[in-house]
């Protein structure tokens, strides 16, 4: 069964680019490049990552500051 992801808000310079990272960082997945109006923005999580027991959900702005999301936590902040 597909697992899916909600950004509901984000911080910084739009446009932004959505990754989805092994907790670790190591292994990195480009999901899309979204804009402040496409938020709350849902995605089905890549199948590679299905059987992780946590992941991280990165967000890169236009600035280039790195919003970096894991299970539990909340985005930080960009200027």
């Amino acid at each position: 069964m597909p697992k899916y992801v909600e950004i509901t808000s984000v911080t910084g310079l739009s446009p932004y680019n959505i990754y989805v990272c092994d907790v670790n960082q190591v292994s990195c997945t480009w999901i899309s490049t979204i804009t402040s109006g496409n938020l709350p923005y849902s995605f089905e999580l890549p199948f590679i990552f299905s059987s992780y027991s946590d992941f991280a959900v990165k967000v890169v702005d236009s600035s280039n500051c790195n919003m970096i999301k894991f299970s539990g936590t909340t985005y930080p902040e960009c200027p």
